[in-house]
């Protein structure tokens, strides 16, 4: 599968999300994590409200996209600090995730989960 990285990022961002879980889309116009996992968000989370409503167990089926301390925010991409300190990614103010049932690249099987899960387009 061919990636193309987005055209909103700057080298700066490239840099930063390298530094932690690079974010690319797919040319169906998926965004994936560095593996090429889909991505998605959830939503119970609030936009730019900078937290996570998936916590617990949850978090153990949807994966956190994790981000370096670090790392600097950019464009569309931000970055939140999840209840337990770590840091995550956040597209357009939600958190990032991925689905633990997806096994391979190009798998999308969280998408429309229990209708509050989605593949970030």
């Amino acid at each position: 599968m061919k990636y193309r990285y987005l055209p909103v990022l700057a080298f700066s961002l490239i840099t930063a999300l390298a530094q932690a879980e690079p974010v690319a889309r797919m040319e169906s116009g998926v965004l994936v994590n560095a593996s090429g996992m889909t991505l998605y968000t959830f939503d119970k989370d609030v936009a730019g409200s900078g937290k996570s409503a998936c916590n617990g167990p949850c978090i153990a089926l949807w994966p956190a996209v994790s981000a370096a301390g670090d790392v600097k925010p950019e464009g569309v991409f931000s970055v939140i600090t999840r209840d337990d300190g770590s840091k995550q990614w956040a597209y357009q103010g939600k958190p990032l995730y991925t689905y633990s049932v997806d096994k391979k690249v190009g798998d999308q099987l969280g998408d429309n989960f229990k209708e509050v899960w989605h593949v970030v387009k």
